[in-house]
């Protein structure tokens, strides 16, 4: 894979890949930015959430769960000295639907975490990674009402 950032101005880049979409990348004023993208950790965990996101939804479909919302949530912890590298994350599926199989999501997770999602198995090699889930019950009234959560790990 290959990938390129050209610089724009100040600090601020655009980020171009293989598949030719552009994504801006920006700092901090402070830091001679002006606010106006992505900073490149936010990517990495937007890519860690993405990468696992497209993994679960897509078995999950297969699976034939009646999903009407779906999110994944990282919330990546980094080390207070230079490089501030990503210390540990925690990643959330909050699954929204109409009788969602709890085993489904579950073995979904699973999948994702041990076999599809590249960005996990490759952070996780230097990270711990905890997830966990939330399955929400969608009512007549447009609100949703939390079935079950729990959290899964290679040990279960």
């Amino acid at each position: 894979m290959k990938a390129r950032v050209s610089w724009n101005e100040k600090m601020s880049f655009t980020g171009i890949a293989e598949s030719d979409f552009e994504v801006p990348l920006d700092t901090y004023p402070a830091f001679g930015g002006e606010n106006e993208g992505f900073r490149p950790m936010e990517l990495m965990a937007v890519s860690l959430a993405g990468c696992t996101a497209m993994d679960v939804l897509s078995i999950m479909k297969k699976k034939r769960q009646n999903l009407t919302s779906f999110e994944v949530k990282v919330d990546a912890e980094r080390a207070e000295e230079h490089p501030k590298v990503f210390t540990e994350a925690k990643i959330e599926y909050l699954v929204t639907g109409h009788g969602i199989d709890e085993k489904a999501l579950i073995r979904a997770i699973e999948l994702s975490a041990t076999r599809y999602c590249p960005a996990q198995g490759m952070l996780a090699k230097v990270m711990a990674i905890n997830l966990s889930y939330q399955i929400y019950e969608e009512q007549e009234n447009g609100n949703k009402k939390l079935v079950v959560e729990g959290t899964w790990s290679e040990d279960q």
